[in-house]
């Protein structure tokens, strides 16, 4: 913590009015609202929600505004504001394989049951501005499909796990498949309605009931080594910035990681809540994520055959660029597990997981704005004294020996508040508290 100081009162109310004044603009425009911000802004707010750990349009609508567009001030706001809700309850495992798809794309198969779904991408622009948009433009009508799209659709990793092609998705200790079965639609289909049976009663047959009790980051501090169900919760809500730039130095050749994309998916999924007075779950909303499946390289070694590994991302909204970071990093912080060796920043752990959140960082990076008079104070008083032991000895009159003028005192005021005598020796070096 940091000591606060009291003073400048009217001087930081002052500040506040300018900041409402910019934040305002010029009057004569007509101001932002927030149904505008939500609709015209999605990815702003999209990405507020993810790292903000709160799914919530509209009071992320709310912190782009205030924030004037900074988005990592939004996500601050959004996270202190999330601190203040109630935990009133745990969803159950949220089913992405039957996701209401708005986009499904793979690079390792061309045709795949169910299509290649392009939908909302910037993919395939060619990154000139359109200038027909500074004058406004009525939206696109948009036609709908010929035909619906198959839900749900098949996992294109399932096909690979199915041949033990690809480790499964619980990992390296998971065992295998014994044949390789045709994966078809109608099974996935038909796989889904047997979920969906089981799925009638809380607590019923699911893929991972015996996964043991995940981790929670919102209630137990983060600790090292951290098992994936953690990590993956600290990449979920990580700086988009930071993991885009860990994912792209695995690509450099930091991490020798070729990665694959198995399979993208946005779209919406039910949340849902299972009462004890009902004794079965009920849907309570649709939220908007996005799931990227990555595929990497393995050797194989020993008793393990060569095959492909995992990377798993799942974010909210449509954070294409961040799900894809995400599996990226998680597969490269896999390093260990897959016996690797760990030699580059993205398979670092403790690099990672601890300088990954927006949050902190920027709290700990701004705070140097704010006023460290004690402290520089002290770092000044020994400063001036070396330089005046240096120019002693340049003049040849050697350093004295009772010290005085040449062992400055630094009274200092640590990160606790705490005050400490510190004395120096003639070599400026600490002698101790």
């Amino acid at each position: 913590m940091y000591v606060a100081i009291k003073g400048g009162e009217r001087a930081i109310r002052a500040a506040h009015a300018l900041l409402d004044a910019c934040r305002r603009g010029d009057p004569d425009v007509p101001e932002l609202d927030l149904d505008q911000i939500r609709e015209q802004l999605g990815l702003a707010v999209d990405r507020v929600m993810a790292e903000g750990s709160l799914y919530d349009p509209e009071f992320a609508a709310l912190a782009v505004k205030q924030a004037q567009g900074d988005l990592v001030e939004a996500i601050f706001l959004l996270r202190a504001y999330r601190t203040t809700l109630p935990r009133l309850g745990e969803s159950e495992p949220v089913d992405t394989t039957r996701m209401a798809a708005m986009r499904r794309v793979s690079a390792v198969y061309k045709d795949l049951p169910g299509g290649q779904i392009l939908g909302p991408t910037f993919d395939y622009t060619h990154r000139l501005l359109d200038f027909e948009l500074a004058d406004g433009r009525d939206a696109p009508d948009i036609a709908e499909a010929d035909e619906p799209l198959h839900e749900p659709l098949p996992r294109v990793l399932d096909w690979l796990n199915a041949e033990g092609l690809i480790e499964p998705p619980g990992g390296m200790g998971q065992k295998q498949p014994d044949t390789a079965p045709d994966v078809a639609v109608d099974d996935a289909a038909g796989a889904a309605d047997a979920g969906d049976d089981a799925s009638e009663e809380c607590g019923g047959p699911h893929p991972h009931n015996d996964d043991p009790e995940p981790g929670d980051i919102t209630l137990d501090p983060l600790e090292l080594p951290a098992g994936r169900d953690v990590r993956l919760q600290c990449l979920a809500r990580a700086d988009e910035g930071f993991l885009l730039s860990m994912a792209y130095s695995t690509q450099r050749g930091f991490g020798r990681n070729h990665p694959f994309a198995g399979e993208i998916r946005t779209g919406e999924v039910a949340v849902e809540l299972c009462p004890e007075e009902l004794g079965f779950p009920v849907s309570v909303a649709d939220i908007t994520v996005t799931e990227a499946d990555m595929i990497n390289q393995f050797k194989g070694g020993g008793d393990v055959p060569a095959q492909f590994t995992r990377g798993y991302g799942l974010v909210f909204g449509r954070l294409e660029r961040k799900a894809v970071s995400m599996a990226l990093v998680d597969r490269a912080l896999r390093a260990e597990e897959l016996g690797e060796e760990a030699s580059s920043p993205a398979q670092d752990h403790e690099f990672v997981l601890l300088h990954a959140d927006n949050v902190q960082a920027s709290g700990f990076v701004q705070h140097v704005k704010l006023p460290h008079y004690a402290d520089f104070q002290s770092e000044l008083a020994l400063v001036r004294g070396l330089r005046r032991k240096w120019e002693a000895g340049k003049r040849g009159e050697g350093t004295t020996t009772d010290g005085a003028g040449d062992t400055p005192e630094a009274h200092d005021v640590d990160d606790a508040g705490d005050s400490h005598l510190h004395s120096f020796g003639p070599d400026g070096m600490e002698n101790g508290a």
